[in-house]
């Protein structure tokens, strides 16, 4: 009798085991891919920018890349100057070194980013396009 009560809780820890490391092989795989290479965002990208207040304009950023690491110069209507970032797989973070600090975040695809930004504690959309070389 004893053995009949073994058998399921033996089955249910392999079962357990096998779908932990199934587990851990898709998280390793995704992890993998998420911290690949960097994608190339070197150049020129105008920005079309949705502002936190409703209105629309663009700016623009040239944008320098050397590994993960960025650098470059920011230009929108009211103020311009350095911009300092990173990239991470396909995903971008880069802050503006300007009087009024703007942070940009978003995903990489192909000559298109889109995702969001920051200023004064407010949120806008942009969907950057890059220059054709």
């Amino acid at each position: 009798m004893r053995t009949q009560y073994l058998m399921p809780s033996r089955r249910l820890l392999i079962l357990g085991l096998i779908a932990l490391a199934l587990g851990t092989a898709v998280g390793v795989a995704a992890a993998q891919q998420d911290s690949g290479a960097p994608v190339d965002v070197a150049g020129h990208w105008t920005i079309y920018a949705r502002n936190p207040d409703g209105s629309s304009d663009t700016k623009t950023v040239e944008i320098k890349q050397s590994g993960n690491e960025l650098s470059g110069h920011f230009k929108g209507p009211n103020q311009s100057g350095g911009i300092e970032g990173s990239i991470n797989g396909s995903h971008i973070t880069f802050r503006t070194k300007t009087r009024e600090i703007m942070r940009f975040w978003g995903q990489v695809d192909g000559d298109t980013i889109r995702g969001g930004f920051g200023i004064k504690g407010k949120h806008g959309e942009f969907e950057a396009k890059r220059a054709s070389n």
